[in-house]
């Protein structure tokens, strides 16, 4: 037994203070007192405990000796060691060695010494043997090593406290202050440095200058303490105030959102304050009131976290914003961890009011500052954002990154990439599978489950433009769009599944990345990749599979009238029948006459699903309708085609196909006009009566055609031709199905509004079709003047043969009665039929001439360049400006030559 006491850390700790201090045992009881509560204490190093810092700092330290030979050794002895894993505490041992390898005379920084370096390095030494104190060491409050520094059960400041960014308010061990005598004693008289010329060893005076506690000394600390006030255990002083330490414990709690027992939330729950009944001084009333901001702070994070955490309807990207700021407040609460132990440490060792290493109010506010401008930028933030979800969210936490403060940006980004993990997933499924879920409406595409497939592309999918963050621009955006659209195009529409195999590995993944300055950026390379390749396979289906180039020329050339010699075919053999009224139509009849028409033509060379799709189609019937009124051609559209040939373009191309039509039967009544006045107009020179008829006929013919020539060259050529140019062109350089319908859009677009049929030219239209329908009315004025002429010829014909063939039958020519009922005829002939058609003609005119010259001045009063020119081609030699003087006002100041009115 006597053994094993001989052999105790107690006794050897204490025979190693008597051989330091070169004392009796009875002398040197002090010093190894303080030995003992070192040596017990469980606090962390003054240091990191950095194993390789420690051998740099020795391998630097012989370098600088010039021994670099023993560096060279020790960093290979080191190796060895490490290799062989015998010691468990190479660093507390390497850590000692330099400690006592430092020159005890030379003064170091900060007070450290190689008694202090020693002292530290056999805190950081495991003791599996429990000491044994004695009751005066174990009554004595225990030192502390480290001055607010965390206790070491606390984690690790390297571990997440990085991340945040509160480890950097979070004390080192490394940064505080040597513990010194004074510190540890406060008020103690301590010996000279020259009680080491008493005979006392160098290492002895170190000791004796920090750890002899004499009985001066604690007289002295006795009379000191007694003149300060007496503090109550809930922190009141004598004189009825409150005391800092008992005001910095409630303020940890406030930090908490806890009422403490002198500072808590007052009844509107705005702001903490403190108890009116407590004495506090007005600088630490002060300090109160900024400190405990924190509070608020904090209880402004927790309900909103806690009120969206609940509410399930706000979306994963809430959640996700939610979760970011619970873990900012889990590194606050660290930091608060850390204040709570030091006060407790305080606590149990009895430091007194005034220290100077007493965790006060204004370390407190020093330490709190950082974290306090954090709250308030998440609590600003958190205000910033109420009422948004989605991609709104995104947009207003972004807004926080473009900030010159490097704190406030690194805060937002971290927070915004939380709230954009959600948005990554939503994009990455959309533009792989086509696929949305999104139950809450966060992302930027919307989806209409009600759509029926014909109009997937149109009406299905759109962009949410709220929910567009502002780091993703509106170009990404609608790619975005396009691809998804695309890629459930071809499944749902067309039926193509290559695309999966095919790109593949385009389309795997598509990141959000941080740039340099902060910025949260859409991987714009791969999102534009990615949608190239859809795109262009989406095109090729169409091209190849489904021939939409194809079926533009077939309406091109049916519908609006391209096909010129079907077209003139197919109006010949349907004249007939149009002539009849409308109800006596029949479309199967029609559609016998298309057939014909098709296959004595060009036309029959078109391959058979286009033909097949051209129809004939009557509209509505009203009262006195001809067929040309109700007749009109339709083009079958099905399948993928349909999404590009929607229901609405149809229905421009038939209202186009309708007008033009109607331009095309007035130039072929033209046409009639001419042919008859060609093959009639001989036969009729034998009626002198009728020159002056037959010239005024005439000239209007002349008049009428050059209006419908110049129409149609306006029609055929500037209006179909240009715009169909630009179509193939735009076809061609299309990226996506996109720009295609876009440029489908403006074709159709550019023929309603040049053609005149769009509502705001509705008055040019009508008096367009005014002026055709004149020329029809002229037609068949000409057509009865004609007949009626005809017969006339015919009859006096007749008369003169009667005459001549009698006297060869032996008979009389004629009688005076026949002779005198041939007279009364053409005397009728003259004085009747010829004036009253004189002056049909001259209404016609008249009428013509009337409705050109109000056509002219709505074409010259046109906001379209084409239309205004169009006017100056009406009248190029000025006949309607000599015929009607308030014309030269509307078609503008252009020099006109002076000709005497006819």
């Amino acid at each position: 037994m006597a053994t094993y006491e001989r052999k105790s850390p107690n006794v050897l700790l204490h025979s190693l203070c008597c051989r330091i201090l070169q004392k009796s045992e009875a002398e040197v009881f002090p010093q190894f007192q303080y030995a003992i509560r070192v040596v017990g204490s469980n606090f962390a190093p003054t240091v990191e405990r950095d194993e390789f810092l420690v051998a740099e700092k020795i391998k630097k330290e012989l370098v600088r000796q010039e021994r670099e030979r023993d560096a060279a050794l020790f960093a290979e002895l080191h190796r060895k060691l490490q290799s062989q894993g015998i010691l468990h505490q190479r660093w507390a041992i390497l850590y000692l060695l330099l400690g006592l390898a430092e020159n005890p005379r030379r003064p170091t920084d900060k007070g450290f010494s190689s008694s202090t370096l020693f002292t530290q390095a056999l805190a950081a030494l495991p003791h599996s043997t429990p000491l044994e104190p004695t009751s005066t060491a174990t009554s004595t409050s225990r030192p502390s090593s480290l001055p607010l520094a965390p206790p070491s059960n606390l984690p690790h400041s390297g571990s997440s406290c990085g991340r945040s960014g509160f480890h950097s308010i979070t004390p080192q061990p490394s940064q505080g202050p040597t513990p010194t005598p004074e510190s540890i004693y406060p008020g103690q008289i301590h010996p000279t440095p020259t009680d080491a010329s008493h005979g006392l060893p160098r290492y002895g005076s170190l000791w004796s200058q920090g750890l002899i506690k004499t009985t001066s000394s604690t007289s002295c600390s006795h009379r000191q303490n007694s003149n300060q006030n007496v503090v109550h255990p809930d922190g009141i002083t004598g004189d009825g105030e409150v005391s800092e330490f008992a005001l910095v414990r409630d303020l940890i709690f406030v930090f908490q959102g806890i009422d403490g027992r002198c500072v808590h939330l007052d009844s509107a729950g705005k702001t903490y304050c403190v108890n009116s009944k407590t004495i506090v001084p007005s600088p630490l009333r002060g300090a109160v009131a900024r400190l405990s901001e924190l509070g608020w702070l904090h209880n402004r994070l927790r309900k909103f976290t806690e009120h969206r955490r609940l509410d399930s309807s706000t979306g994963l990207m809430c959640q996700s914003f939610c979760v970011a700021l619970h873990q900012e407040l889990k590194e606050y609460y660290r930091l608060l961890s850390v204040l709570r132990s030091q006060l407790q440490v305080e606590e149990d060792q009895g430091i007194t009011v005034g220290h100077e290493e007493q965790l006060s109010m204004r370390r407190l506010l020093v330490w709190t500052y950082e974290p306090r401008l954090r709250l308030k930028t998440l609590a600003a933030l958190v205000d910033h954002c109420q009422g948004c979800k989605g991609g709104a969210l995104a947009t207003a936490i972004h807004a926080y990154t473009l900030t010159g403060d490097p704190l406030m940006k690194r805060l937002s980004c971290r927070i915004l990439s939380h709230v954009a993990s959600p948005l990554h997933a939503l994009l990455v499924h959309w533009i792989t599978e086509g696929e949305l879920d999104d139950p809450c409406q966060e992302f930027f595409v919307a989806a209409n489950p009600a759509v029926r497939p014909e109009r997937l592309w149109h009406d299905k999918y759109s962009l949410r433009k709220p929910m567009i963050p502002s780091f993703i621009s509106t170009e990404q955006a609608r790619q975005v769009l396009s691809i998804g659209k695309s890629i459930n195009f071809l499944h749902h529409v067309c039926g193509d599944r290559t695309l999966e195999t095919k790109s593949k590995n385009m389309l795997e993944e598509v990141g959000i990345s941080s740039s340099n300055d902060g910025d949260w950026l859409l991987s714009a390379e791969r999102v534009r990749s990615t949608y190239e390749c859809t795109a262009k396979h989406l095109l090729h289906i169409l091209s190849s599979r489904y021939q939409i180039l194809e079926h533009l020329g077939a309406l091109r050339r049916y519908l609006l009238l391209g096909q010129g010699d079907f077209i003139r075919h197919l109006m010949d053999l349907l004249k007939p029948e149009l002539l009849r009224p409308a109800t006596s139509l029949y479309q199967h009849d029609l559609t016998g006459i298309l057939e014909t028409a098709v296959r004595a033509t060009n036309a029959q060379f078109d391959s058979t699903d286009i033909l097949r799709r051209v129809d004939v189609r009557l509209f509505e019937v009203s009262e006195g309708d001809t067929g040309w009124d109700v007749f009109s051609l339709e083009y079958h559209v099905n399948g993928p085609i349909a999404t590009v040939f929607t229901e609405e373009s149809m229905k421009l191309y038939r209202r186009a196909f309708h007008f033009l039509w109607h331009a095309k039967r007035t130039e072929h009544a033209l046409t009639d006009i001419w042919t008859n006045q060609m093959c009639n107009g001989r036969l009729l020179h034998s009626l002198p009566e009728l020159f002056g008829v037959l010239h005024q006929c005439n000239i209007l013919a002349a008049e009428m055609i050059h209006f419908v020539h110049q129409m149609q060259y306006y029609i055929t050529f500037e209006v179909l031709e240009c715009s169909w140019a630009s179509l193939l062109h735009a076809v061609h350089q299309a990226g996506d199905l996109d720009h295609i319908l876009a440029a489908h859009h403006d074709f159709l677009d550019a023929v309603i509004s040049r053609c005149l049929l769009e509502k705001e030219s509705w008055a040019m239209l009508t008096q367009l079709r005014t002026i055709f329908d004149q020329i029809v009315a002229f037609q068949g004025t000409q057509k009865a003047l004609h007949q009626t002429a005809l017969s006339e010829l015919h009859r006096r014909l007749e008369y003169h043969r009667l005459v001549e063939l009698r006297p060869e039958q032996g008979e009389w020519g004629v009688t005076a009665e026949e002779e005198r009922q041939e007279m009364e005829k053409v005397q009728d002939f003259q004085k009747n039929f010829v004036p009253k058609n004189r002056s049909k003609l001259r209404v016609l005119k008249q009428a013509f001439q009337a409705i050109v010259q109000k056509f002219l001045v709505m074409l010259a009063s046109s906001t379209d360049e084409s239309l205004r020119f169009l006017s100056f081609r009406l009248d190029f030699n000025e006949h309607y400006v000599r015929l009607e003087p308030s014309l030269r006002r509307s078609l503008g100041s252009r020099p006109r030559s002076q000709h005497p009115t006819r």
